[in-house]
């Protein structure tokens, strides 16, 4: 009777223990995908994709009011009208105009709404900027800042084109160009970079919190109100015992200090008088404050854009 020799199976290979993962992704090359780069890499791939921040923004920017019979016209028409709206109620029946000379308030109007909405538009965008874009976000791979920064460009954009009906009502009353205007070339810069951080900032808190775009224009609104749009902030700081800390919360209001710098270039008879005190150094103060500090908040969740 012959002997049959059984070989006992192998034992089973037990699987890899979950700390042993990433060392096995390393050992064969394998990257997380959507992993957050460091922050050099990161302001290096955005640089990288500029072209498509610039080709984003012009895009957005004709798309705005592509179904409107005036088209473009409206990115003027639109704060144009509110300036005139302005004026109506709390230039004529409210009285802000009080402590300006009556021959400057429209322009100083009119620089205010402007400069406000470029601020403004550019946050309310950047609360969008994820939130709004999903399909694009999950379908690319790309720096998801670059949608911000994208939509604070188109509003730049706007601006540039507004500022052409600016310089014709400055002009219509008294102010005719000088070297001053220069000035608003490094003003609207710094307040460019200080849009930017803000919706950067936005970006991320709107894209946990979509509900956040329907609350953020009351927020603008009120911010719009205490930042001296319609009204003088040292003339009626002088006229009213104002605490002092309050004041100062009034004046260096970065919103604040952009309109101040943009009308005191721009119109004759805003002098230096309507300006509070280190005024350059606020705008330079902010600008860096919001930049740095929206960039880098908003690239710590890079990993997390568009998932759940």
């Amino acid at each position: 009777m012959s002997q049959v020799l059984h070989t006992p199976p192998p034992a089973p290979v037990p699987p890899a223990a979950e700390d042993d993962l990433p060392a096995l992704a390393a050992r064969h090359g394998l990257t997380v995908s959507g992993a957050r780069p460091t922050l050099p890499g990161y302001v290096r791939e955005l640089w990288a994709r500029r072209h498509f921040i610039l080709a984003f923004s012009r895009a957005k920017l004709t798309a705005q009011y592509s179904q409107a019979k005036l088209g473009q016209l409206w990115q003027v028409a639109t704060p144009l009208l509110n300036a005139v709206v302005y004026f109506f109620i709390f230039g004529l029946l409210l009285g802000a105009r009080k402590g300006i000379p009556g021959d400057i308030y429209v322009p100083f109007l009119v620089t205010g709404v402007f400069v406000f909405t470029f601020t403004q538009s550019s946050v309310l965008a950047g609360v969008r900027a994820i939130s709004g874009n999903l399909g694009l976000v999950r379908a690319l791979h790309f720096p998801r800042a670059a949608l911000p920064v994208s939509f604070a460009l188109q509003q730049l954009q706007q601006l540039l084109f507004s500022m052409i009906v600016l310089v014709v009502v400055v002009m219509a009353f008294g102010s005719m160009p000088a070297l001053s205007w220069l000035l608003v070339l490094p003003a609207l810069l710094l307040q460019f970079v200080f849009n930017t951080g803000l919706a950067l900032i936005f970006a991320r808190l709107g894209s946990r919190t979509p509900d956040l775009a329907q609350l953020m224009p009351f927020v603008l609104r009120t911010w719009m109100y205490a930042s001296g749009v319609m009204f003088s902030i040292s003339a009626r700081l002088a006229d009213k015992n104002v605490p002092g800390w309050l004041a100062d919360v009034l004046q260096w209001n970065p919103a604040a200090v952009y309109m101040d710098l943009v009308r005191f270039a721009m119109i004759d008879g805003y002098g230096s008088s309507y300006l509070p005190p280190h005024v350059w150094a606020f705008a330079v103060g902010w600008a860096l404050l919001a930049g740095v500090i929206g960039f880098v908040y908003f690239w710590k969740a890079e990993e997390t854009y568009g998932r759940g």
